[in-house]
């Protein structure tokens, strides 16, 4: 729910399924995060109060969120891990693909992210990874694919590794919050097997399921922003604040003068 800007990650998220065509969205949630729900769903007395003000900007956003799509929320009641999340939305899902988007990775793109994997899937019927390359000493930080062979910017898999030891990644190419999964995927997560931090990691699973499916990873267009670091998050805000009319000149300026005033008190 930390927006960006003047709006929460979380609908950065929600607006990209949309616009790739996706109807039903289940948000897995754990304790006390009602803020999420509560920001989708109408809001009848403070739409009265801005009606009645004649706030019409301010109720058109609210409307927005809450006519957004066909929202669901279920509870992950145990922080155990990615793969437990996806498995807690099992019965959901039921026997159809479907699609994965982690709520602290906005992708800015031409074509959505999911889009991208979306068109992939209908050429392969098989599961799709999101991957962008990384700075090599960066890949212990993520899953990581060992590609067997590529065609354009897609690569079939032989192996995913989460988070090799320093030095031992088999690419740089990381898994970046996007998938498109088979329901076949459940087979592996209801087995409840711990890896790497002690959780249920999706990548192993994906790793089993690779195993008995092709499943391919796809180098998609578009800027990923790491919403889920302080660091991240500070930039992901400045960035996107820059890339507005009405905010870039002054907010250009003001860091102008930061740096300016920081450069005099550094050389005093």
């Amino acid at each position: 729910m930390l927006p960006i800007v003047d709006k929460p990650t979380i609908q950065y998220i929600v607006e990209e399924a949309i616009a790739s065509g996706i109807e039903d969205i289940i948000i897995v949630t754990g304790k006390g995060k009602r803020a999420i729900e509560d920001h989708f769903d109408f809001a009848p007395e403070l739409e009265k109060n801005l009606l009645e003000n004649e706030k019409w900007d301010l109720l058109n956003k609210v409307n927005y969120s809450s006519n957004l799509a066909d929202i669901h929320y279920i509870r992950q009641k145990e922080p155990k891990g990615l793969g437990h999340a996806v498995w807690c939305a099992r019965n959901f899902i039921g026997d159809e693909p479907f699609a994965v988007l982690l709520g602290d990775d906005i992708v800015q793109s031409k074509t959505p992210c999911l889009k991208q994997l979306i068109e992939q899937y209908k050429e392969t019927y098989s599961a799709i990874i999101g991957v962008q390359h990384v700075p090599e000493d960066e890949t212990h930080r993520y899953g990581i694919i060992d590609p067997l062979q590529q065609d354009g910017r897609r690569y079939q898999v032989k192996n995913f590794v989460e988070k090799p030891a320093k030095g031992t990644a088999p690419s740089n190419l990381a898994i970046m919050g996007r998938y498109i999964l088979t329901p076949e995927i459940f087979m592996f997560l209801d087995r409840q097997e711990k890896g790497a931090g002690n959780e249920i990691q999706l990548t192993d699973a994906i790793q089993k399921l690779n195993q008995i499916q092709r499943v391919f990873a796809f180098d998609f267009e578009g800027k990923r922003f790491d919403v889920g670091e302080k660091i991240g998050f500070v930039k992901t805000t400045l960035e996107v604040a820059l890339q507005q009319e009405d905010l870039h000149d002054e907010l250009m300026q003001f860091i102008k003068n930061l740096i300016n005033k920081n450069d005099a008190n550094s050389s005093h």
